[in-house]
């Protein structure tokens, strides 16, 4: 039977990536920055890595000029915890607004798989981020 730590640390990283999804959503780029290490690691979001916190954040903040309304939603997690250190897999169902024609949506299914750490505040961050696409589709809404 899991002890009280494994099962308050397997909230805690799902929390994670609910506050990646929200803030994300919300445009709370300052709550979403506290997400990631400082040198985080992503992949899977162009031909090449983005290293650092700071530079993804930059992309993404560009990137969402192309969406004016997203959701992010959550969905199965399995996590390997050990100690301060977590790897994780999430499923994602994300929604997009298109700029260019407000009547029609992009999804992407997806797979966030992420190393997180424990900081020194207790607080769980991720440290590799990486996106692994299942696919996606464009829906234009009838008049």
């Amino acid at each position: 039977m899991p002890d009280a730590q494994y099962l308050a640390d397997r909230i805690a990283l799902m929390d994670v990536l609910v506050k990646y999804g929200t803030a994300v959503d919300a445009r709370e780029m300052d709550r979403y920055r506290s997400c990631f290490t400082d040198d985080v690691l992503v992949v899977g979001y162009g031909p090449e890595d983005i290293e650092g916190a700071d530079a993804y954040l930059d992309y993404v903040i560009t990137a969402l000029e192309n969406f004016p309304a997203t959701q992010h939603m959550m969905g199965n997690q399995v996590a390997e915890i050990d100690g301060d250190t977590a790897h994780t897999r999430t499923d994602v169902q994300a929604t997009h607004v298109l700029k260019e024609d407000p009547d029609a949506i992009m999804t992407l299914w997806a797979t966030y798989v992420d190393d997180m750490v424990r900081g020194t505040d207790g607080q769980w961050r991720i440290k590799r981020h990486e996106l692994v696409r299942a696919g996606s589709q464009r829906t234009v809404n009838q008049p």
